[in-house]
């Protein structure tokens, strides 16, 4: 497969941007690759390099493509809202619409608050909880991820895990002091400190995560979490950045049955376009400025553009929510299909997966906390994306993110993955017996 138009914009990029990207897994650095494909377009399944190669999408843009890229309904609403202006600074009727839709799908949230991204979600959720408690310190857990704002980097995932560091430099002591980091699956640490630590403000929390690779998570342990957080006043966030809209229109607390007090969203509320929110009960909601004074301001916040294809998109999701059984079933046939090629082949793998998100990992056991994901076969993965990359499908460059499938993946996209991950299982199974004779 020919890149080489890909190597030369990577060369110029290096002397222009840090690293060559403007997110550091887009590297490809953890794959053992000398440079990024550059893409150029997306539509439905598929992407499209700046050398004209083709390749079946596995990211979605980190979650939100779920109903692929360049939808036609959606991008039919985008290029009408084009024409009426880009941004106000301002409010507009449409922000109003796009608040009440995703209310009418998460009953935990009685008021949203639209942002730019995720992260500035995040970051907000975690200074209203401090605001509405009066406390300050916050607790996370190891391996998660919530976007790149102080406190919320100490000990995260994603691309963090994967440059094979969890903190970040720059972050200050008395912000990492406030931060109480604990292992993901374990109760009994997160109660014996909550009970013996009055400070702390809030707990948040993916209630799928999936950013240290994807970790399947158990009912009973979040409902563990939202009682003894009611019990300590402590406020409870659900950050479902990557399982809102996309595990259920509820998200992962609609699945679970959980209520958070707060819950923070994404970009796929703006059908992929740049956006987030944060939403939960009147009563802390009511403390953000104009109405209280806890400040969130933003030029960007609620782009008409952005809540445009988040209307749409979203409206698309409540009208046909047989798209979560479609997604969902072509995933789980998948998976079964990728365990019979790891049996056959003998392979040290196995796969983790929720909805229509997963992870393979390659361990010689399951993987279900941060130890076991990052002592995951860090070669196999490279051969992996490699394989994959050869035979036109783009997977995660890292073994810390997830798949995503999406509704516009065909027959033909499964297929097509499925030779892709046995010509990989192959290569593998080669190599470890080469390495036993």
């Amino acid at each position: 497969m020919n890149t080489n138009n890909s190597k030369i914009i990577y060369e110029k990029a290096k002397k222009a941007i840090p690293g060559g990207v403007n997110s550091p897994v887009r590297a490809f650095q953890s794959v053992d690759k000398e440079y990024p494909i550059f893409i150029k377009s997306g539509n439905g399944s598929k992407l499209y390099d700046e050398d004209g190669n083709e390749y079946v999408d596995m990211i979605g843009s980190w979650g939100p493509m779920i109903l692929g890229h360049n939808y036609p309904q959606v991008l039919e609403i985008v290029k009408k809202e084009l024409e009426n202006g880009t941004s106000f600074g301002l409010p507009t009727k449409k922000e109003v619409e796009l608040a009440e839709l995703v209310k009418s799908c998460f009953p935990s949230i009685e008021k949203l608050r639209l942002t730019t991204s995720g992260t500035e979600a995040a970051m907000a959720s975690v200074r209203l909880a401090r605001a509405f408690t009066g406390k300050n310190k916050i607790v996370k857990f190891e391996g998660c991820y919530h976007g790149h704002s102080d406190s919320l980097l100490v000990k995260a995932g994603s691309g963090l895990l994967t440059f094979v560091h969890q903190d970040s430099n720059g972050i200050t002591e008395g912000v990492v002091k406030d931060t109480i980091t604990l292992p993901f699956g374990d109760f009994e640490k997160l109660k014996e400190t909550l009970e013996s630590e009055k400070d702390i403000a809030c707990v948040i929390i993916e209630p799928i995560p999936a950013n240290m690779g994807l970790i399947e998570t158990k009912k009973e342990y979040l409902e563990k979490i939202r009682e003894i957080t009611k019990k300590e006043k402590v406020v409870l966030i659900f950050d479902e950045v990557i399982s809102g809209f996309r595990i259920s229109l509820g998200g992962a607390q609609e699945v679970f049955g959980i209520t958070p007090d707060l819950t923070v969203l994404g970009k796929i509320i703006g059908g992929g376009y740049p956006v987030g929110g944060f939403g939960g009960k009147k009563e802390i909601m009511d403390l953000i400025s104009p109405v209280g004074n806890v400040y969130h301001a933003g030029t960007l916040s609620g782009n008409p553009i952005s809540v445009a294809a988040g209307i749409e998109t979203i409206s698309i999701l409540k009208k046909n929510t047989e798209i979560y059984e479609n997604i969902n079933t072509k995933t789980e046939n998948l998976i079964n299909q990728i365990n019979e090629l790891i049996k056959k082949y003998s392979i040290p793998a196995s796969v983790n997966h929720f909805g229509s998100l997963f992870t393979i990992f390659f361990s010689k056991e399951k993987v279900d906390t941060l130890e076991k994901a990052i002592s995951s076969n860090d070669e196999f993965y490279s051969i992996y994306f490699d394989t994959m990359l050869e035979n036109g499908i783009i997977v995660p460059p890292s073994k810390y993110e997830a798949h995503f499938i999406s509704y516009v993946h065909n027959n033909e996209d499964m297929e097509k993955f499925l030779t892709g991950t046995e010509k990989t299982f192959e290569k593998i199974s080669e190599k470890i017996k080469n390495e036993e004779k």
